[in-house]
């Protein structure tokens, strides 16, 4: 029983080595892209009508290679596979994909291009650029705080100085909200919204100047801060980890050596 049990966690142990092997990494992130493109290419009628048939199976066989590398993944890691983030990511955006696309799914069909996502966890530059976000996402919570609360006394000081005379974008609280939005976005704001609203108000100067100030150019800015500062972090843990690693296998080297000598 000790024997099979041994055989068995050394195939598995033998199997992730394999996956883990950058020639393997590198043909799945090779069939994600090519997988992009197959679905690109689904959305041309014309394209379509001439190779429909040859483009939808290589859109399952890219599909049936996922799956393949789930269920390897299944096999040598055990209960340990759901324990990654990544690898439940990867689970989730195939299982999609398997989902029959009929009748109320059919949404579930636009959904495939989903699968592109998985470059993201075959890249480790990728992922330390997502886990860098993710982190900042606890102090980004306080300046999405901030900016609501800015946001908020804009659109009641909006709604209440400029209504009157153009209802369509200050008219309530909500049209404010979305004026200001396209404000602090600077899309067509001067000629398309300011403008209008300077020549009826000629002080809205004194609104809109501060407004933009503080949204666009500070509380923006801060919040880039905080993700640029986040995945520093990141890749410093991440420098400082295969350092650790490459330390320890050193030593190990050394000690190895140091048995190997002849005592005195």
């Amino acid at each position: 029983m000790s024997d099979t049990m041994t055989q068995d966690a050394g195939f598995r142990a033998r199997l992730a080595a394999w996956l883990d092997q950058p020639a393997v990494r590198n043909t799945i992130i090779g069939v994600i892209l090519f997988n992009a493109v197959i679905l690109g290419l689904e959305t041309s009628s014309a394209i379509m009508t001439v190779a429909g048939p040859l483009i939808l199976a290589l859109d399952t066989a890219c599909l049936a290679i996922f799956v393949i590398e789930i269920v390897l993944k299944l096999v040598a890691f055990g209960p340990r596979f759901f324990r990654s983030g990544w690898n439940l990511f990867d689970f989730v955006i195939v299982g999609i994909a398997l989902v029959p696309a009929a009748q109320g799914l059919s949404v579930l069909r636009a959904l495939r291009i989903l699968r592109v996502l998985r470059i993201v966890s075959a890249v480790p530059s990728l992922r330390r650029v997502v886990e860098g976000l993710l982190t900042a996402l606890p102090g980004m919570g306080s300046v999405f705080l901030l900016m609501s609360i800015i946001f908020y006394i804009g659109a009641v000081m909006a709604t209440k100085l400029f209504s009157s005379s153009f209802p369509e974008w200050f008219g309530t609280i909500g049209a404010s909200l979305y004026t200001l939005f396209q404000v602090m976005t600077l899309e067509s704001w001067s000629m398309g919204i300011v403008r209008p609203v300077l020549e009826v108000y000629p002080y809205a100067w004194a609104f809109f100047v501060p407004f933009i100030m503080v949204t666009t150019f500070a509380v923006v800015n801060l919040i880039v801060g905080l993700v640029v500062n986040s995945m520093q972090d990141a890749h410093a843990e991440e420098s400082n980890a295969a350092t650790d690693a490459y330390r320890d296998e050193v030593l190990e080297r050394l000690k190895a050596i140091e048995e190997r000598l002849p005592r005195d």
